[in-house]
């Protein structure tokens, strides 16, 4: 009879999903080692001097709405390991062409009101019953796909399912509501007639009311480095710059959880995985790659529009018809010269980002999945466009093509924030359809990435729910 591992589970990555699965595991007693091929933890919630010493970025995700929202994430004592919350007085703008903007206030009246009379009270009637259940609906929309909680869902599904450009048109008189609404759309980075594309903007638009959209004091690698201290202080271990290419290059434990995508499931599974899970695997499709900047600046971004500069996150594209040519565009493998942007600007109400007088800002815009175009000058051009005068406040830039972020992070393919196209058809069925999404072929070894539901976001939830479906291997 063999001897038992002398460990219960390894996670391979750091991301806040393997983090989150490697603490769910050792809150109830297991013993856990993560993986984490960087010199640093965090996956795409991690942070750097990237363009000159005392300017502090975040490598990819930077605003953490999902964080205080998810039932697992809120449940720990983060605070207790360093983590703090700024919260921008108004959670993002969307400004137009003629010198304006549209804030949503994390105040539904005073959004409604800025909206004007009829489509206020359309935004109003949409969105208030769903804040007011916002935390039944964030049981059921950040967990596998199940029955849990079906009148608030029928609620909630009877708009989500239509597509945003539908929705906008269908709900809003005005092009200034229909442009916000696609703004915050085109955050699913599939094009805005898709079906479903509603439920993206619904749920950050949820967020925006009831938490705000906040950004981790000192950067995204306080969240991580917190979630790290709390495993750390629950017996478990971390370690880093070890990269894994296979599972035969693991120490013996009962279960292995992966945070990583399919593609590199398949590398690391190997012949272990059998031949129809691997053949699902490799139909597996990723979606549009972005290219991201970010400035150390000498000023605030003088935006046309002033309150802008009450918004810690700003989405550049125009009307709806223009995002909806843009999104269309990178899906289709095709460069927009108007693309949406997606910007944020932390340092106006985190100073510790940047040195006294100084300012960091983050931006991105979604370009086919691989790109190798340099649009570093189409990217600033949407800036200047609600912005003059924004080059004249850059003191250094640092730029990341897919390419580079795939090199930071192996999980973002080609680019791909979101582990996977998030389009209907693998919203749920991530990464392949079946009733448990995150057991792979391997009786022993379990998927936890943003690939598995429910997909995109600092949430923690598919390392949760991969880690509860691992504790059925483990037993008590």
């Amino acid at each position: 009879m063999s001897a038992r591992p002398s460990l219960d589970a390894i996670v391979v990555g750091s991301g806040p999903n393997g983090l989150a699965a490697a603490i769910a595991l050792a809150r109830e007693g297991h013993s856990v080692r993560v993986y984490e091929a960087q010199p640093t933890i965090g996956g795409g919630a991690r942070s750097a001097e990237l363009t000159r010493p005392g300017f502090v970025h975040d490598v990819a995700s930077t605003v953490h709405a999902l964080a205080l929202l998810s039932p697992f994430l809120k449940s720990l004592p983060l605070d207790q390991f360093g983590l703090q919350f700024a919260h921008p007085e108004a959670p993002f703008a969307h400004p137009l062409d003629d010198g304006t903007a549209v804030v949503v206030e994390r105040s539904i009246d005073a959004t409604a009101s800025a909206l004007g009379l009829r489509d206020g009270r359309a935004y109003a009637r949409l969105v208030r019953p769903l804040v007011e259940q916002c935390d039944t609906l964030m049981e059921a929309l950040l967990g596998p796909f199940s029955i849990n909680h079906p009148i608030a869902m029928a609620k909630f599904g009877r708009h989500a399912i239509r597509s945003a450009k539908g929705l906008a048109k269908h709900l809003f008189d005005t092009e200034r509501a229909r442009a916000m609404f696609a703004g915050v759309a085109a955050h699913s980075m599939v094009p805005l007639d898709k079906l479903a594309t509603s439920g993206y903007t619904l749920g950050l638009l949820i967020a925006a009311h009831a938490v705000g959209w906040p950004v981790s004091r000192g950067g995204a690698q306080r969240l991580a480095n917190a979630l790290a201290a709390y495993l750390r202080s629950l017996g478990g271990e971390v370690v880093t710059d070890t990269p894994v290419e296979s599972l035969a290059t693991l120490p013996p434990s009962r279960v292995v959880l992966l945070d990583v995508t399919p593609r590199q499931l398949v590398r690391i599974g190997g012949d272990k995985l059998s031949r129809f899970y691997r053949w699902r695997l490799s139909r597996y499709r990723y979606g549009p790659g972005v290219f991201k900047m970010d400035w150390a600046l000498n000023a605030p971004v003088p935006w046309r529009a002033r309150e802008c500069g009450r918004a810690g996150t700003l989405h550049l594209g125009g009307s709806l018809a223009e995002i909806a040519a843009g999104e269309r565009a990178s899906w289709e493998g095709r460069h927009s010269e108007r693309p949406y942007v997606l910007v944020t600007q932390p340092s106006l109400f985190d100073p510790t980002r940047a040195p006294r007088g100084k300012h960091t800002l983050w931006a991105y815009c979604h370009v086919p999945n691989g790109s190798t175009v340099d649009v570093r000058p189409v990217l600033e051009r949407q800036i200047e466009r609600y912005a003059p005068g924004f080059r004249d406040c850059i003191d250094d830039v640092h730029v990341m093509s897919p390419a580079d972020l795939e090199r930071s992070n192996a999980n973002l393919v080609g680019g791909d924030l979101g582990g996977g196209a998030g389009d209907l058809m693998q919203l749920y069925a991530r990464p392949v359809a079946r009733l448990n999404p995150y057991r792979t072929s391997i009786d022993n070894v379990f998927l936890c990435s943003s690939s598995t539901p429910p997909g995109v976001g600092v949430h923690g939830m598919s390392g949760y729910h991969a880690a509860r479906a691992a504790m059925k291997v483990l037993g008590p």
